[in-house]
């Protein structure tokens, strides 16, 4: 489905809040030496067999019963560690990127709530749903299962992860086939598969490309890169269109510009209400 966005569209910005380049992370700041230091923990500690086990341990969905919009307010105790972007409440860049999708795309309902909703994962950093660490919640995500691409940010702490020197995962395609399938992969856990499988056991219907956007949208190594193109299939290969649409006002949207949540909270449970039970079980 091809859409060209309004006529008045939103340009992205050349720096971040923080006057620097969007995602860089040699810039010379402490943000981003922790940013690094994230990474370094990240990329020694998921491996196959962790994320594995979050898998199982999350698809139980026994933790918490609420609403979308009461997980968006639920956001705004987070802080991501791994964005060297944003340093403001969650539910402000949520809001930024579903406005700004919502202006250039006026009759892709769909897409807005995607954008509200994408990063509801990281919940995850909060008692009631695990305290699981920063690790395992934020940052970029890439496969398991197969060999780490230099694509990935800060590549080199790799070399510590058990994964690494693991004859059956060190190859291109590891323990998959080409062309097998992004659903078929084992990706880093985080916020993004936790707020994929709690719209589909849920029953949301949000369209494919909307749920691979949310399962995806940390996936920098593939849209930013292109590394493992691979794994794809056709449908895969169909989504990637929308979801390097939604990436630029993931990441550029990330602006001091402030959202009148009141004023616009109405349409947003109109679409919440549209595609997904009033209730959900997290």
């Amino acid at each position: 489905m091809a859409v060209t966005p309004a006529s008045d569209a939103f340009i992205a910005p050349e720096i971040n809040s923080f006057g620097q380049s969007f995602r860089d992370y040699n810039a010379e700041s402490e943000r981003q030496k922790s940013v690094e230091e994230f990474y370094r923990l990240n990329h020694i500690n998921q491996t196959y067999d962790f994320v594995k086990k979050m898998r199982e341990e999350y698809s139980k969905l026994n933790r918490v019963e609420m609403s979308i919009w009461e997980c968006c307010e639920l956001l705004n105790e987070v802080v991501d560690d791994s964005d060297p972007d944003l340093d403001e409440p969650q539910i402000e860049h949520l809001l930024q990127t579903a406005e700004a999708v919502r202006k250039d795309y006026p009759n892709e309902d769909w897409l807005h709530l995607t954008a509200l909703i994408h990063d509801l994962g990281k919940v995850l950093l909060l008692p009631k749903f695990g305290g699981l660490p920063q690790w395992a919640v934020v940052g970029d995500t890439h496969p398991l299962g197969c060999a780490f691409d230099e694509a990935i940010v800060h590549h080199k702490y790799f070399k510590e992860n058990p994964d690494h020197n693991n004859p059956s995962y060190n190859s291109k395609c590891g323990i998959y086939s080409h062309g097998c399938g992004l659903e078929n992969v084992m990706m880093s856990w985080g916020h993004d598969d936790y707020m994929y499988l709690v719209a589909k056991e849920n029953g949301s219907t949000l369209p494919q490309a909307g749920l691979f956007i949310i399962r995806y949208h940390s996936f920098y190594p593939l849209h930013k890169s292109g590394a493992y193109e691979h794994l794809m299939n056709k449908e895969d290969e169909e989504n990637l269109k929308w979801l390097q649409i939604f990436n630029k006002y993931d990441l550029y949207s990330k602006s001091k510009v402030r959202i009148d949540v009141e004023k616009v909270k109405p349409y947003y449970l109109s679409l919440i209400d549209k595609y997904f039970p009033e209730k959900l079980r997290w």
